[in-house]
């Protein structure tokens, strides 16, 4: 049983530390509502959290409080009134406000003081710093409608925080805040961790929320199994919220969209929307590649590109296993650093996920595409048909009339894509001399005359 473990482990834990290594030092906003709090999340959220920042990340945690609000004034039978999103604060609802503020405060502080031996907060020591960072002022009268003691943010102590981060401590905020005379107003989990991931340009927005993330737009083909879009370009994001209908609720997708939207376009590159439903989402989508609910990024994460001898050893590590069981032909870091220049790469957030080199013969007028890889990760999303499209252009612009490849156990794919099976004698003599005839690797010719320049 420890073998199966052991053997199911160590992959993952290796795949997942490029990913720790990137984050290290980083500021991540995190945006928690109310309605996970109540829902009983927080201890697995603070676990998840703490060990987030025991690998380095440094942490802003702002916590929402709708539910317990809207519980403390059905029970004063009081109604809850909203207007596009935003809670409209009377006396009775300050009240109850500030008394939510301050028992959440309370049971968060606790959840990251838990230490019991062998928990996974054992030994953590998070040191919660909260306090008075920002100053609001009022939303006012907004379409007719007077928003009383709610407000928005006006000023964040962006210093302040900083030095509590340096501190390692957790900075935890509450959306609250008051103006320079004292006055007290209720401000929105979202629009709170939204000015504050600005204000300190952090590296991540994370909205941990009821929902689950954007739904895929019809023209996108993803998998039936996802129906969510784990990567939506700005500009995507701009367009969808435009088309969005006007939202009333603070739960609306919407109302989260708007926000990731204002912070890409503030300087915060990635904002996410994750679902609490799902034990464990903020691991999930941080250490893993295409994460569980929506990124919004202010620009294509995935990028495909030549590569540099920068990228040696993400193209070692992605086709050592595939060298190992046969499927390609070794080659050794000294020839892959001497050809860096010839090799295509997908990288995301920095980790190679798919490369192929692509060899000249410009005497034949062909090129032989090889080492194509992908990631067993990223198997079955394109990125196999994104390189290969990428290789097609560069010989086209080379002057080539073809592309081949030499396979043992790939020949359907290539079939699928337009390639022909042809005799070993057909290789261009430089290629033939150094064709091993033991392997009896089969050999694929596609034709580039018709395929149009990018």
């Amino acid at each position: 049983m420890s073998s199966i473990f052991n053997f199911t482990f160590v992959p993952w834990f290796r795949s997942v530390a490029p990913y720790i290594h990137k984050f290290r030092n980083q500021t991540f906003v995190v945006g928690v509502c109310g309605e996970a709090i109540a829902a009983g999340k927080l201890p697995n959220l603070a676990q998840d959290l703490a060990l987030i920042q025991s690998m380095g990340v440094k942490v802003v945690l702002v916590h929402g409080f709708r539910p317990q609000v809207n519980e403390q004034l059905k029970a004063k039978g009081h109604t809850s009134r909203y207007f596009k999103g935003i809670r409209i604060t009377d006396e009775v609802s300050l009240d109850c406000a500030q008394e939510a503020a301050g028992q959440l405060r309370y049971e968060i502080e606790a959840a990251f003081s838990q230490g019991l031996p062998n928990s996974p907060m054992a030994g953590a020591t998070v040191r919660v710093i909260s306090g008075n960072f920002l100053t609001a002022r009022p939303v006012g009268i907004v379409e007719g409608v007077d928003f009383l003691h709610s407000g928005v943010v006006r000023k964040i102590d962006t210093a302040g925080i900083i030095r509590s981060l340096e501190m390692r401590a957790l900075v935890l905020m509450s959306p609250f805040g008051f103006s320079p005379t004292g006055e007290a107003f209720n401000l929105t989990m979202e629009e709170v961790a939204t000015s504050v991931a600005v204000a300190l340009q952090a590296d991540k927005l994370i909205f941990v929320t009821e929902v689950e993330g954007i739904p895929t737009v019809p023209e996108k083909i993803v998998s039936e199994d996802n129906p969510i879009d784990t990567e939506l370009p700005l500009e995507a994001a701009e367009k969808l919220l435009a088309d969005m209908p006007s939202f009333d609720k603070p739960s609306d997708i919407a109302f989260y969209l708007q926000h990731c939207v204002k912070a890409c376009k503030g300087g915060v590159e990635r904002s996410h929307i994750i679902p609490f439903a799902v034990d464990g989402s903020i691991l999930l989508e941080v250490y893993v590649h295409d994460g569980i609910g929506t990124m919004v990024v202010d620009e294509k994460l995935e990028s495909l590109r030549e590569a540099n001898v920068d990228d040696v050893g993400g193209i070692l590590q992605l086709i050592e296993p595939y060298e190992k069981d046969g499927t390609m032909v070794k080659r050794s870091r000294t020839e892959i650093e001497r050809d860096a220049g010839l090799y295509t790469v997908i990288a995301h957030d920095g980790v190679i996920f798919a490369c192929a080199a692509l060899y000249t013969y410009p005497e034949a007028r062909t090129a032989e595409m090889a080492a194509l890889t992908v990631s067993p990760q990223a198997q079955g999303q394109g990125d196999g048909e994104r390189v290969l499209k990428r290789i097609e252009q560069r010989a086209k612009l080379a002057g080539l009339d073809s592309i081949f490849v030499l396979t043992t156990r790939t020949m359907h794919w290539f079939l699928k894509r337009g390639f022909v099976q042809v005799d070993a004698d057909w290789l261009p003599d430089a290629r033939k001399r150094k064709y091993n005839w033991d392997r009896k690797s089969q050999v694929l010719v596609k034709k580039l005359m018709d395929l149009p320049l990018p």
